[in-house]
């Protein structure tokens, strides 16, 4: 197989969907097979940091309407953003992209083209009529935060999301990738039933996110605080529908009754209010002491690696999460989870390997956030139970490398159906 992986981002420093071409790239190439990744030059240090200067990789440009578009974006809503400056940056990407992707297919003979991002089920793909099979996904969408939650974004991010929503099966028939393409792999039933009508191709179901074992698999044990105090971690975007600020106030309350410490690890648009509220809450500190939260920012994946195994467990209060990679990355390091019973992370954990709190009211979700932390404070002996199955979970079934085999399946069973039809 000679195959085009096409993406507007492929980094692991962006966050996100991001970091899914990229594992496809890395391994591909690692296993030498015939691959190209098509994606924008925004990307590019980082990708030849990673790569050297591979002829394979080739990057569309930025533009000036790309930069006004990115600009005007930064004053809206992320959600609104998303739906209407960022699609119109995507748009104009996957137009230059669909021109390389055609010209890899005429002069390359690339016999297969698989777009993995955007993951979002509804949004409309311009890689169609390319001269070879076109494999999307896997999509993992279909969300909305839960019913007590709806008020975290404003009256008209909402209309202009439902706006847009309403408009999906119209815009899939204006840029029919989708509904043309030979395979859609959908995570969940959730993003299947997320789908434009019209869809033609066969949908097959694969777990959208995955863990790099080489990288997710550092031997350090939790180091203990002298006086027993657990190790709770946050890792992800600090942006409104992670939750943070309910996760602050349940430690805050958990951490009189156990000894314990928070780090938050990562940065984003509401980190200077997290901080101000773990101010207000008296439990900010400069560094991770027990009884404090640690705002410790930005970390690499391998900081990351070493940081999650020397802690005890992790937090995702999040609201709105379709994945949750760091849910698994959690726990391929033998780590127990406590998450919000919501979305992405409902897919990977079960009572066997985490805990999942209902998210019923922020009254609701405090508690059970604070008394679910508590519960691992209290018992090592449970931390090392449920990491030990979650560990297990991750070799069985969420392997990068498991996935891609099952991706080449889908590639090649997309070529043998194209070779079939009808000339």
């Amino acid at each position: 197989m000679k195959i085009a992986i096409v993406a507007e981002h492929a980094s692991a420093r962006f966050g996100g969907e991001a970091i899914l071409p990229l594992h496809y790239f890395r391994i591909l190439r690692q296993r030498g097979h015939d691959v190209w990744l098509i994606v924008h030059e925004r990307t590019r240090e980082e990708l030849v940091d990673l790569f050297g200067d591979d002829s394979r990789i080739i990057f569309t440009p930025d533009t000036p309407l790309i930069r006004l578009l990115w600009r005007m974006g930064s004053f809206l809503p992320h959600r609104l953003a998303n739906f209407s400056t960022g699609y119109l940056m995507r748009v104009l990407t996957q137009r230059r992209q669909r021109k390389e992707a055609r010209r890899l297919v005429a002069e390359q003979r690339v016999n297969i083209v698989h777009q993995p991002i955007p993951v979002s089920p509804r949004e409309p793909s311009m890689l169609f009529d390319l001269g070879a099979p076109v494999v999307i996904g896997p999509l993992n969408g279909g969300m909305e935060f839960p019913p007590a939650f709806r008020s975290r974004t404003s009256a008209l991010e909402r209309h202009a999301v439902a706006a847009g929503r309403s408009m999906t099966n119209f815009m899939n028939r204006l840029v029919p990738g989708k509904r043309l393409a030979s395979v859609v792999m959908v995570a969940n039933e959730r993003s299947r039933l997320a789908l434009p009508s019209g869809v033609r191709g066969k949908i097959v179901e694969l777990f959208e996110n995955g863990v790099d074992i080489s990288t997710w698999t550092v031997h350090a044990a939790a180091e203990r605080d002298p006086q027993g105090s657990a190790r709770f971690v946050f890792s992800g975007r600090l942006v409104d529908w992670k939750a943070v600020d309910l996760l602050l106030r349940a430690f805050a309350r958990a951490s009189t009754q156990v000894p314990m410490s928070l780090l938050i690890v990562g940065d984003g648009d509401v980190r200077g209010s997290l901080e101000e509220l773990a101010a207000e809450l008296g439990v900010l500190s400069a560094h991770e002491v027990p009884g404090k939260v640690h705002f410790a920012g930005w970390l690499s994946q391998r900081e990351c690696a070493e940081m999650l195994a020397s802690r005890d467990a992790l937090v995702l209060p999040s609201l709105y999460e379709c994945g949750g990679a760091v849910v698994l990355e959690a726990m391929a390091l033998g780590k127990p989870v406590i998450a919000t019973a919501w979305g992405g992370p409902l897919d990977y954990l079960n009572p066997e390997c985490g805990i999942l709190v209902a998210p019923e009211s922020p009254d609701a979700l405090v508690r059970g956030l604070e008394d679910a932390m508590v519960e691992l404070a209290r018992s090592p002996g449970l931390r090392r139970q449920l990491g030990e199955v979650a560990k297990r979970r991750i070799r069985d079934e969420f392997d990068w490398e498991k996935k891609v085999d099952a991706v080449l399946g889908v590639y090649a069973s997309a070529i043998a159906a194209e070779g079939q039809r009808p000339q």
